[in-house]
């Protein structure tokens, strides 16, 4: 049920592309709804750099499009392989000014636009795959299970001297359009240890995929990358007869 629900919100926001990407800014306005708006509005007025942590939901690309239309934002893309898709998707993410960084660039230039003060929507929960590196990757517990998870979100918190605030957008039922969700910025974040700031960072992101189990990006494979010695996950599931 749960797979066959993921799949499902997956086709809705596939199918709202349209409105995320060429939708006027009243009608985001009147399509996005805010939760906990007061820790995001705390954090633009801290005097802190600001990293947005925004966990792979089905929606979360019209979470930083909506962000973007209230304040500056920097945030990390994957170019595409087909030119078309790739100027369409660019097009519709930066058209309210958002800056978008392709993820294999040189980070110099987000660190640059954080110390000028634009926030960072950064999107860190992804399987670092066949580039897992235990320099910047390390395991951390993700729903009990050791998962190779990336070390960058601390690292650029430290450099920038950056608060860190969960946001997670959801997809309401009903055609009511969608939902911002912040959390607090994290505490004693970083703490200069990669793997307790990774499972810090791995906490929060399960806290909202509880709340939302099927809205949650599982086609990523987040459990690929298994420790050393371990079986693949994905054949050989733990709760198997």
């Amino acid at each position: 049920m749960l797979a066959k629900e993921t799949f499902r919100n997956i086709t809705r926001v596939t199918l709202s592309s349209g409105i995320v990407w060429w939708s006027s800014r009243g009608r985001l306005t009147r399509l996005v709804q805010l939760k906990g708006s007061v820790h995001y509005e705390r954090a633009l007025k801290s005097g802190r750099n600001l990293i947005v942590l925004a966990p792979h939901f089905v929606s979360l690309e019209i979470g930083g499009i909506y962000l973007s239309m209230t304040s500056p934002l920097v945030s990390v893309y994957q170019h595409s392989r087909n030119p078309v898709f790739d100027q369409l998707t660019q097009a519709g993410r930066s058209r309210f000014g958002l800056v978008l960084v392709e993820r294999k660039s040189d980070a110099r230039r987000l660190i640059q636009e954080m110390k000028k003060g634009v926030p960072l929507y950064y999107l860190p929960d992804q399987d670092p795959g066949i580039q897992w590196d235990p320099r910047r990757a390390v395991f951390a517990p993700f729903f009990g299970i050791q998962t190779a998870t990336w070390a960058t979100l601390a690292r650029l918190a430290s450099l920038t001297n950056a608060l860190v605030l969960p946001c997670a957008t959801k997809l309401l039922s009903g055609g009511q359009g969608f939902e911002l969700n912040f959390a607090p910025p994290l505490e004693n974040f970083p703490s200069g240890d990669p793997v307790l700031d990774a499972t810090c960072m791995n906490k929060v992101i399960e806290d909202f995929v509880r709340d939302m189990p099927d809205q949650y990006f599982w086609v990523h494979r987040r459990f690929k990358t298994q420790p050393p010695g371990e079986q693949d996950y994905y054949t050989h599931p733990p709760f198997a007869s």
